[in-house]
């Protein structure tokens, strides 16, 4: 596969336009976010919230202080614990934080996601894990091989994330056949597959084929970041990402989304879902230390 025939610059110029033609300062505040409330999107505007999932948004999950929050928005909270010192006792709290508060998934490293299932089974809380996470270096086979494994295990949601030197040294067949082979092993076991692409390592272009690659490769999202890298989302690459997949492919925020304003922007931007590892603070109001997602 190459990209012959296409002027990439002028695409990515194209799509740039569109974004900011889009923008209406009068729907946000100074600091950009929402322009009528500084609480918690969940807790202070509920009903736009509600708005945003009827709109079409499947999951809202939000890093930062929380505030009381309706319980209706918690089964759109993935709980998120990817840090690689997370013990048994961890997982088993966020387990039961999951179950309580009835978040749509959790979100774990591989080698949890049995232990995450067998305690989770029937309550309608999802198991999701990551793949190749999170440098995204591995062998196409073995991130198949662990997909199936995990998808086994009883995970029913991927975050993977693509062999981005192989990218950047303009391999896009390696590229989208390393996508493909992990959608496929997701969609046989009835899982989705999240793309993520590392914002954060490429450049505006780079950022566009990568997009159309997880497109072409049958992917259900693209996801901006791992939260290891040097930055994490941005309001300009969830709009360049959403133009550049169109309207029914799933975008999801993640890295560095601390604040009410950060959650707005996304999903203004065009975000589906919005990583991060906050919910019990969401919808309890505890404050405490921030975790690093």
């Amino acid at each position: 596969m190459t990209m012959q025939g296409i002027d990439r610059e002028a695409l990515v110029e194209a799509i740039t336009r569109q974004i900011l033609a889009g923008l209406d300062p009068a729907k946000v505040g100074a600091g950009g976010g929402c322009a009528t409330c500084t609480r918690s999107c969940a807790a202070g505007c509920p009903d736009k919230v509600r708005d945003v999932v009827a709109g079409g948004a499947t999951r809202v999950e939000y890093h930062g202080p929380g505030d009381d929050v309706p319980g209706d928005l918690a089964r759109f909270i993935d709980h998120t614990l990817l840090k690689p010192d997370a013990t048994t006792d961890q997982i088993d709290t966020l387990c039961r934080e999951a179950r309580e508060h009835r978040f749509a998934a959790v979100c774990i490293n591989p080698t949890w996601v049995k232990r995450a299932a067998e305690q989770l089974r029937g309550t309608g809380v999802a198991v999701a894990s990551v793949i190749g996470f999170p440098f995204g270096a591995g062998t196409t086979a073995v991130k198949a091989m662990e997909t199936r494994q995990a998808v086994r295990d009883g995970a029913r949601e991927i975050d993977m994330v693509i062999n981005i030197g192989a990218l950047k040294s303009g391999m896009y067949d390696t590229v989208r056949d390393d996508i493909a082979a992990v959608s496929d092993a997701c969609h046989e076991g009835g899982a989705i597959n999240k793309v993520i692409i590392e914002t954060a390592l490429l450049t505006d272009e780079e950022k566009v084929i990568a997009c159309r690659l997880a497109l072409k490769a049958k992917a259900d999202y693209v996801k901006t970041s791992t939260g290891y890298a040097s930055g994490g989302a941005t309001v300009y690459d969830v709009a360049l990402m959403r133009e550049a997949v169109g309207p029914k492919m799933g975008v999801k925020a993640a890295g560095g989304i601390r604040t009410a304003e950060d959650v707005t922007e996304m999903i203004a931007a065009g975000a589906t879902r919005i990583g991060a590892s906050a919910g019990v603070k969401i919808v309890t109001g505890e404050r405490g230390p921030r975790e690093q997602y």
